[in-house]
């Protein structure tokens, strides 16, 4: 008989803070031999008790396997870490937060070293790491040879996506659903400070709240179908020009409640905006014709 089972791939991790020490033990659990190299000796110390080996410097942590993650402070600390390792026929996948320029810049500067590289977005907190059913992915873009090759190791601490062969839309996906998040909080800590001082216990107030929101949730599809046809006036529900009606209501209640607009005054002026500019009957989403500016983000992408 011939054995097809493969042995679980080695692989070395550049960081051993809250998530690289998460990411390690998922590896870890499911049998992979891990190399680890951290700034600050101790930190390791707890992963070499649960079976990693720790690396005296980065670049022996790089050349101890062809499969190297790197899970670092900020962009900067990548070429700084990486400085005097041979990159040489490694992939290095990039685990670090960053802007999408920085991943297609990382991903040139690890092609030039002889590397294939993929840039990444995490979608989750340390304690869902490795946790099933947590809803942790990570975005994934660059090579897509390195991808398909290590896509089982890396979606064993959480689920892959991979969003393409420009090495920046990892980063892109990642800050642009953190964006909606921050709006999304900033609405809800508005939402509660307009009820504060009242006989309205949080508590009670907060289904109220999630339900609504869960409610809303569905126009976003209605927002990609208008940005796509370029047609804003389609299947508008609310217009522009209710809203900003209703927008002036909700800043006369904040001013009546005694609770600052600076949360939701931006959406408001925006709103104002484009409908003086005569685009009162179509949807808010022509805001973000407001939003987009003409820079330029073009760059090189690594496949």
């Amino acid at each position: 008989m011939t054995d097809n089972t493969t042995s679980p791939t080695p692989l070395s991790l550049l960081g051993a803070g809250a998530m690289g020490t998460a990411l390690a033990r998922a590896w870890l659990a499911a049998g992979h031999p891990v190399t680890v190299w951290n700034r600050t000796p101790a930190r390791a110390e707890a992963l070499a008790a649960e079976g990693a080996t720790v690396a005296a410097s980065a670049a022996e942590a790089v050349a101890a396997n062809r499969l190297v993650i790197a899970c670092l402070l900020d962009d900067a600390s990548v070429g700084t870490t990486l400085e005097d390792a041979d990159l040489t026929g490694r992939d290095l996948v990039n685990l670090t937060t960053g802007t999408p320029r920085e991943g297609r810049e990382r991903a040139a500067w690890a092609q030039a070293r002889g590397a294939r590289f993929l840039d990444a977005g995490i979608m989750a907190v340390p304690p869902m790491i490795g946790a099933p059913d947590s809803g942790a992915y990570v975005f994934y873009s660059g090579s897509a040879a390195s991808f398909d090759e290590h896509r089982g190791t890396l979606a064993v601490p959480a689920q892959t996506r991979y969003v393409g062969a420009d090495a920046g839309f990892a980063a892109l996906h990642d800050v642009a659903l953190l964006s909606a998040m921050d709006g999304m909080f900033g609405g809800v800590l508005h939402a509660f400070a307009l009820v504060r001082r009242e006989d309205i216990a949080p508590k009670e107030f907060a289904p109220l709240l999630s339900d609504w929101l869960t409610a809303m949730a569905p126009w976003i599809h209605q927002v990609a179908e208008q940005l796509e046809s370029s047609d804003y006036r389609t299947g508008v529900v609310s217009s522009l020009a209710m809203q900003v009606a209703a927008n002036r209501t909700l800043l006369r209640t904040a001013e009546e409640q005694g609770v600052s607009t600076e949360l939701v005054v931006p959406l408001a002026d925006l709103m104002e905006r484009r409908m003086a500019q005569g685009y009162g009957d179509e949807d808010t989403t022509g805001v973000v014709e407001l939003l987009v500016t003409d820079t330029d983000t073009t760059a090189t992408a690594t496949a």
